[in-house]
C-alpha cells in the first residue's frame, strides 16, 4: 500500500520540486540548432513516444547514424523500416500527429528531445530516397518540429548504460521465443522461434 498523499496540481509538484535553472530553460529552442543537429547525424537509435484514440505508444528506431534526415531546421524526416506490421506508432500519427523523439548516440551521456507533430508520406520518390540494399520504406515520417532541447547525463550515468561491466550476461533474460510459447501456451514453439528468428531478420533488416 502506498504511504501518503498524491499530488493532485501543478501547484503543488512545484512546491516540491521548485522552478526550473536558467540553464534547463535556456537550452530550448524551436528549431534544429547546429549543435542539435550534430547529435541527430551521429545518433543509430531513438525512441518514438506517439498518442491516440487507441492509447499511448513508445517504440525503438534504429538506423545507421544520421537515419533521421534533417530536411531543414523545423523539419525531420525519418523512414519506416520493417518492422512486426503493428503500425501502432503510425496509426496514432495518423489520428492524432503529436510525437516527441529521444535520440541516443553510444558512448555519449547527452541525448536530445524533439516534438513536434508528424505525418505519413508515402511519395515514391521520397521513399526511395530512404532506400537501403535497394529496399524502400513503404513510408516516411515527415515531423514538423516545435521544441528541441537535450538532456544531461545523469540518467545515463546513474545507469551505466555504455559501461561493459554493466551489460546482461548472455542467457540472463527470457529469449522473445520463450516468452511467445508461454503466452501462446505452448502453441508456438519457442525454440524453434528463436533458432529461425536471426535468418529472419537478415530477409527482413531493410
Amino acid at each position: 500500500m502506498l504511504e501518503g498523499g498524491t499530488i493532485e496540481t501543478v501547484e503543488e509538484l512545484e512546491a516540491l520540486y521548485g522552478q526550473p535553472g536558467q540553464t534547463s530553460l535556456v537550452k530550448e529552442t524551436d528549431r534544429i540548432i547546429p549543435a542539435y543537429a550534430a547529435i541527430i547525424e551521429a545518433s543509430p537509435f531513438v525512441t518514438l513516444a506517439t498518442a491516440g484514440p487507441d492509447g499511448l505508444d513508445c517504440s525503438p528506431r534504429g538506423d545507421k547514424p544520421g537515419f533521421v534526415r534533417i530536411h531543414d531546421e523545423r523539419t525531420l524526416m525519418m523512414p519506416d523500416r520493417h518492422g512486426n506490421n503493428r503500425a501502432d506508432s503510425l496509426k496514432n500519427i495518423v489520428r492524432d500527429g503529436r510525437v516527441g523523439l529521444l535520440f541516443l548516440v553510444p558512448g555519449a551521456g547527452t541525448t536530445l528531445r524533439v516534438n513536434g507533430r508528424a505525418r505519413l508520406s508515402i511519395s515514391a520518390p521520397l521513399c526511395a530516397s530512404f532506400a537501403v540494399d535497394g529496399k524502400a520504406p513503404r513510408s516516411v515520417m515527415i515531423i514538423t518540429v516545435e521544441s528541441v532541447y537535450f538532456q544531461c547525463a545523469r540518467a545515463i550515468r546513474r545507469s551505466r548504460l555504455w559501461e561493459p561491466d554493466a551489460q546482461a550476461a548472455a542467457g540472463t533474460l527470457p529469449t522473445p521465443g520463450a516468452i511467445l510459447g508461454e503466452l501462446s501456451q505452448g502453441v508456438i514453439d519457442g525454440r524453434t522461434y528463436d533458432a529461425e528468428w536471426p535468418g529472419r531478420a537478415a530477409k527482413t533488416m531493410w
